[in-house]
């Protein structure tokens, strides 16, 4: 249920109201915006007598929320939330590039790829230390060694770090990271999200291979109901029938996403396709679609990658595609 108050509303009697609500044992959420103050009241809203709520001088509406999803839906916060990283911002307007390889294999190509993509136009740098693979025969990451040649990458640079959490028994080593990215594979595993929902970092939270918008948005809620209001969505591509690419690129994912929750959403065209040719029409696309962000695998030798090649780009590649997406984001009124 939310309760719209009337933008005259004396702060003092939004807060006696507020008081009174959690009184009943609701849990309440205050979202202030340029017209109007909204209270989101979650829990067993039944025993609220509408009528009564609407009686009251500040409210202005009252109305129930039919979707599962609360806290991450707009009707309880109508401005778009943005996501400040150490003052680099996604959100709201603002417009942001994470790049990088999908594995981190030695500190010369991390350090490498960070500054090039840094020199193109990336305001953040990925990069897998541990890494999910179908195959257990396959590259893994170098776990904590990969993180201490992130961070080493991060302070030749200045670039905030996004990274995968595979388990929370890793989670103290991701002191230092700036943002945590949990992957398709993790969207529903709820013990960990609850968990994030407690942290102090920012979430950057892939959807699943086969999850529709609905379970995706659930999956955010897991993550906010424990207090962390910081979630960035990122649209990776969903599993169909098709197979001329590795996933299917969802880009309606975009303008649903902006209708449905005030949280920002990225694009990563990388996972989604598999083909590094695809990446740069798609971005474009994505950006055009209303994206808040890009997610672009980087890799100074594709070829020889350990992890991904075929749907990473050379730094020479990013930088020309990094020309389309600036135009883009001016035309479409975007900061970076």
């Amino acid at each position: 249920m939310i309760i719209v108050c009337k933008n005259t509303a004396p702060q003092a009697k939004i807060d006696k109201l507020v008081k009174e609500l959690e009184a009943q044992g609701l849990q309440t959420h205050c979202s202030t915006g340029a017209l109007s103050t909204i209270i989101g009241i979650v829990g067993d809203t039944s025993k609220l007598d509408i009528e009564a709520l609407q009686a009251i001088d500040i409210a202005e509406n009252v109305q129930r929320v039919s979707e599962p999803y609360k806290l991450v839906n707009r009707k309880f916060h109508t401005d778009d939330t943005v996501v400040d990283v150490n003052g680099t911002k996604i959100g709201g307007g603002y417009f942001g590039v994470i790049a990088g390889p999908c594995s981190i294999e030695s500190e010369e190509q991390i350090v490498g790829c960070a500054k090039s993509v840094k020199a193109a136009g990336a305001n953040f740098l990925r990069g897998g230390a541990f890494k999910p693979r179908t195959s257990p025969y396959a590259f893994r990451g170098l776990k904590a060694r990969g993180l201490e040649l992130l961070l080493t990458a991060k302070k030749e640079t200045g670039l905030p770090i996004v990274t995968e959490l595979m388990g929370l028994e890793h989670l103290d080593l991701f002191n230092d990271v700036d943002v945590i990215q949990i992957g398709a594979r993790n969207m529903q595993n709820f013990e960990m999200l609850a968990e994030l929902g407690h942290c102090n970092k920012p979430i950057l939270l892939k959807r699943g291979l086969a999850n529709t918008i609905e379970e995706w948005l659930m999956s955010a809620e897991y993550i906010m109901s424990g207090g962390n209001n910081n979630v960035i969505l990122c649209e990776r591509g969903i599993r169909t029938f098709e197979t001329a690419t590795r996933n299917t690129f969802d880009v309606s994912a975009a303008p649903l996403i902006h209708k449905l929750t005030h949280l920002p959403i990225v694009m990563d065209p990388s996972h989604a396709t598999g083909k590094s040719w695809l990446i740069k029409p798609l971005a474009k696309a994505s950006v055009s679609a209303g994206a808040d962000g890009l997610m672009i695998e980087v890799h100074p030798n594709p070829e020889k990658a350990l992890c991904d090649g075929a749907q990473s780009v050379t730094p020479e590649a990013f930088a020309d595609i990094m020309d389309d997406v600036k135009m883009l984001c001016h035309f479409e009124h975007k900061m970076f």
